[in-house]
């Protein structure tokens, strides 16, 4: 693996981690640091031996703490319209074709649960603390927090947040569905490979194509979200693990896949 400045990036197994390391910041995220989450991002992209990828922050305090303020003061209007900022990163792990989970220790704020927003899935500590409270800033939450917390948790929830700018704990943020697991800090990254491991232990290919049918069919009508649908199971019918995944079954034995 790639030494970063701002990040590490550790493997386990089938896992790889990518762990904002900027404690004493509260791992607030700098242009530097997601430069190298885009790095880091390819790196596990083209290693085969990755088959799930985890963010998540240094120490016991901070996930992320959101984006640096002093870089923050000095944006302009062409900042906000550039190609290649904060909202593009997170683009870039929501359409990751390995699945990903934030394993939020701490401190989720405003860039920072944008980012734990853009995983497929977010495990956090009882210890956590989430919210979107860039309106004390006035600025709004724009790597995606105004659209993906709607589609997460609903419209109302999302401007009663937004516009309070309220900071969350874990349990509400169970309770509204932002999370879906909780977690005590020294049990966290053991909930989380358990996640992990119940989704390493389906079909990569069918994980691959679920992604890609929820992700495209939630932005258009339920007509041409269905046939995405359609056709991703499509491609499965055809694969040589949906007939693996079945033989498996009728066999009674655990099934063995080659995403293919």
């Amino acid at each position: 693996m790639i030494t970063f400045a701002n990040i590490d990036v550790l493997k386990k197994g089938q896992l790889a981690y990518i762990v904002i390391n900027r404690p004493e910041q509260r791992n607030a995220l700098t242009k530097e640091t997601l430069e190298e989450i885009t790095g880091a991002l390819e790196e596990i992209k083209k290693d085969e031996t990755v088959a799930c990828l985890v963010f998540t922050g240094q120490g016991d305090k901070s996930f992320a703490a959101g984006a640096d303020i002093g870089q923050l003061r000095e944006k302009t209007v062409l900042d906000a319209l550039s190609q290649n900022g904060m909202q593009h990163v997170y683009n870039l792990i929501e359409g990751f074709e390995k699945p990903t989970i934030a394993m939020i220790n701490g401190y989720a704020l405003g860039g920072g649960c944008e980012l734990a927003m853009s995983c497929d899935i977010r495990v956090a500590s009882t210890s956590a603390k989430l919210g979107l409270p860039e309106l004390n800033l006035s600025i709004i939450p724009s790597a995606g927090g105004t659209q993906r917390l709607v589609r997460i948790v609903g419209k109302g929830k999302a401007l009663e947040l937004i516009l309070m700018g309220k900071v969350i704990d874990a349990d509400e943020a169970l309770r509204i569905g932002l999370v879906s697991e909780v977690a005590k800090p020294e049990e966290l990254e053991a909930k989380v490979e358990e996640v992990a491991n119940q989704i390493l232990a389906k079909g990569p290919l069918a994980v691959k194509l679920a992604k890609i049918a929820v992700n495209l069919g939630s932005d258009v009508d339920m007509k041409t979200g269905l046939m995405i649908e359609k056709l991703a199971q499509a491609v499965l019918f055809s694969s040589e693990d949906k007939r693996e995944g079945t033989t498996a079954f009728l066999e009674k034995r655990k099934p063995e896949y080659q995403g293919k």
